[in-house]
């Protein structure tokens, strides 16, 4: 039997087996969630996915006998490289089987491209930008995956090692049980920071409004608040556009919660949304036939498991508590809306502000994923 790899063209006809292949490996598994297949095609080609005005990339596909045996990209993010002075090259979208030569031939094209095109060093997983999913899946293997998270096989690290990859960072992940009632130092904290500083809580029902009011600001307050977290490339004008288009229209309003000063200044977004994870897996990452129906049922109707995607804070509001502010306004809302359980999504394990605003609350880290390095 034998290995082969091909050069994947970036264009639909050519990506649609390539994020298939993606899904169709964990078919049976209960666990894994699956991204939109047309939203992961868009990602990878130049003309859709606005990161290309400053990266390139290169997807390859491994096969055994003729039959699609692995996938992986490598992106070049020279915006990143140049501001940091590294020659580094990001593996992502890396799925295979478990078989060593199938590896061994993937990651080879993979670092091989980078090679050619300069790099000397390489580590993933990692997309485009820190909106594509990012982090291997070390621990937690039986534990039902995000909408914004990697699922992967536990023999996945064990190959990546192997190659020669290490350690460079983890996130961990929460799973929260929503109290029966707002915590009431959480109240007393809020009450203060708001008279303090003098801010308010707006809550929208207009998915134009939300945009039209603070689609820009918002994405531009998320380059400032994860300016210097691991990886993070500052989204330029032509990205934020696209991403408020994207993500805004898909929101459920009353559980995002937007905090201003007295001029109307945007301080800080919480942005959760109902998951969408078991959606996800009965349509297969399609939207048609029923896909769209299911993912707006998960939506709008009873959902007892919210993901937190995000939470930004301007750098001059940060550890004075307005953090606390998020959950003041949305914790009565899933409590009367019968949500059980809240999933925090990825933090860098070594980010301690952002895990001391778990205190208030029952919670297990019930997942951990990892970014592997490797000199080429």
């Amino acid at each position: 039997m034998s290995v082969t790899v091909k050069a994947i063209e970036p264009v639909k006809k050519a990506l649609r087996e390539y994020v298939n292949f993606g899904i169709d490996l964990y078919d049976g598994n209960d666990c894994f969630v699956p991204s939109l297949i047309f939203d992961e095609i868009n990602t990878l080609i130049p003309s859709k996915n606005p990161a290309f005005d400053y990266c390139r990339a290169q997807s390859f596909m491994a096969y055994r006998d003729g039959k699609p045996a692995g996938r992986i990209t490598a992106i070049i993010n020279d915006r990143l490289n140049s501001t940091t002075g590294r020659k580094e090259a990001r593996f992502g979208f890396v799925d295979f089987v478990d078989d060593c030569e199938v590896t061994d031939a993937l990651f080879s094209a993979a670092e091989q491209w980078a090679r050619d095109n300069g790099m000397t060093e390489m580590i993933g997983p990692m997309g485009f930008t820190d909106m594509d999913r990012e982090g291997m899946l070390v621990e937690g293997f039986d534990e039902m995956g995000t909408m914004a998270t990697i699922y992967n096989y536990p023999y996945y690290p064990a190959h990546v090692e192997r190659l020669g990859y290490r350690k460079d960072t983890d996130w961990v992940e929460y799973r929260i049980t929503i109290p029966d009632k707002v915590p009431e130092k959480m109240t007393r904290i809020s009450e203060i920071v708001m008279k303090k500083y003098d801010l308010r809580i707006l809550k929208y029902t207009s998915g134009k409004k939300i945009k039209r009011d603070y689609g820009q600001e918002l994405f531009r307050l998320i380059n400032e608040t994860y300016a210097n977290l691991y990886g993070y490339c500052s989204l330029t004008e032509r990205q934020i556009d696209y991403y408020v288009d994207m993500y805004l229209s898909i929101l459920r309003l009353d559980y995002v919660s937007v905090v201003v000063d007295s001029k109307g200044k945007l301080v800080g977004v919480g942005i959760t949304l109902p998951s969408l994870s078991a959606a996800l897996r009965k349509s297969r990452g399609r939207l048609f036939p029923l896909g769209w129906l299911r993912l707006l049922r998960a939506i709008r109707g009873h959902n007892d498991v919210i993901d937190l995607l995000l939470i930004a804070v301007a750098p001059e509001y940060q550890s004075k508590g307005v953090n606390a502010l998020f959950f003041y306004d949305l914790l009565n809302l899933y409590i009367k809306n019968g949500v059980k359980y809240a999933e925090t999504n990825l933090e860098l394990e070594s980010n301690s502000q952002v895990q001391s605003q778990w205190e208030y609350f029952e919670r297990r880290q019930h997942r951990r994923r990892r970014a592997f390095r490797k000199q080429l």
